[in-house]
């Protein structure tokens, strides 16, 4: 989610964002306006950096799936033999290589407008916190440069910006989970093929299995990340004012990716599930909702049953994170320089 919904995440700091040198203290409205770039800018910067993180961390993101369902159609004793290298191996030896990545390309083609609308959505909902909200709730105008106030905005924003985003673009993450899940069956041949088949045999709303709990879980998922990455970059930037941006960058956004993936790992793992519910014409198997279907989980897998898959998570929030924070701050500083603020 998580990634997926997780990884989506937008750093403040502006055009110059990758200068090391130490910034003067600014009222938090101006610092905020200052860290706009155009429209145009922050969709291109969004996108391209959320689709090459994900390309990047492509073969481990499919590990992270196939662990998910594994407790759909497999008994309790071959769930206790699955390994990160067995699984690979697996993949490797029956589908090839290139099936690592196999689902990569619905993967960017969602990511690119998912990233491009988190960005773009994060840094207006910011704005309308600092418009509206300090302006409404009594008390905070007055300590709207306290650090308690800039974690309100920044966790109202990223919550936002993270629904907005995933609704906008849920049929293109469903079809993406049901690429990925395929071993050696092929069932669905493609991403237009795999949307005709559903909307065929399982109706519109047959795209939006899994809603429920990706909202439930992208909300808090992105707004952990922008929270706990702007806390620990604004601590690190008080003590150390002359460290690399970059390296900033990196540490705090591992950080805040493993935070986030850490807290809302069960609810990804639940909406991964749903989302593959009747695919290929397979029976439901679960016929609850969602708390119906934690406690079944547990019953049947145990509690690490709800956190299947999150060591090949973990391995990819890191790197997947921090290459999507240093590239959407490099491409807001190449891009501030050559084009107009729209």
């Amino acid at each position: 989610m998580q990634t997926e919904a997780r990884v989506g995440v937008v750093v403040e700091g502006g055009p110059r964002a990758l200068n090391s040198q130490p910034k003067q203290h600014k009222p938090l409205q101006q610092q905020y306006q200052q860290s706009q770039i155009g429209t145009i800018s922050q969709l291109v910067a969004g996108g391209v950096a959320g689709a090459l993180s994900k390309t990047c961390t492509a073969p481990l993101a499919r590990l992270t799936i196939l662990f998910q369902v594994q407790g759909m159609h497999s008994d309790v004793a071959t769930l206790r033999k699955a390994s990160i290298w067995h699984e690979a191996s697996r993949v490797i030896r029956e589908e090839g290589f290139r099936a690592l990545w196999k689902g990569n390309l619905v993967t960017i083609a969602h990511r690119l407008p998912y990233s491009s609308v988190n960005f773009y959505a994060y840094e207006r909902y910011k704005q309308v916190c600092i418009n509206t909200f300090l302006h409404m709730i009594p008390g905070l105008e007055i300590h709207r440069e306290s650090a308690g106030v800039n974690l309100f905005v920044h966790f109202v924003g990223g919550g936002l910006a993270g629904i907005t985003a995933a609704s906008a673009t849920y049929p293109l993450d469903l079809v993406r989970t049901r690429l990925a899940a395929q071993t050696n069956v092929i069932y669905y041949r493609g991403i237009w093929h795999a949307l005709q088949t559903i909307s065929r045999e399982e109706g519109v709303f047959g795209l939006y299995k899994g809603l429920g709990a990706t909202l439930l879980g992208v909300g808090p998922s992105i707004a952990i990340n922008f929270s706990v990455y702007e806390s620990l970059r604004s601590f690190w930037q008080s003590r150390r004012p002359h460290d690399s941006t970059v390296a900033v960058s990196l540490a705090c956004g591992s950080l805040s990716g493993i935070a986030s993936s850490t807290a809302t790992f069960p609810l990804d793992l639940v909406r991964r599930r749903k989302q593959l519910e009747g695919a290929g014409g397979r029976a439901p198997v679960y016929t609850t909702g969602l708390l119906g279907i934690f406690k079944q989980i547990i019953q049947t897998e145990g509690f690490r049953g709800l956190y299947r898959g999150i060591m090949p998570e973990y391995y990819k929030v890191v790197p997947g994170v921090s290459i999507c924070f240093t590239t959407y701050e490099t491409l807001k500083l190449l891009l501030a320089d050559v084009t107009p603020t729209l």
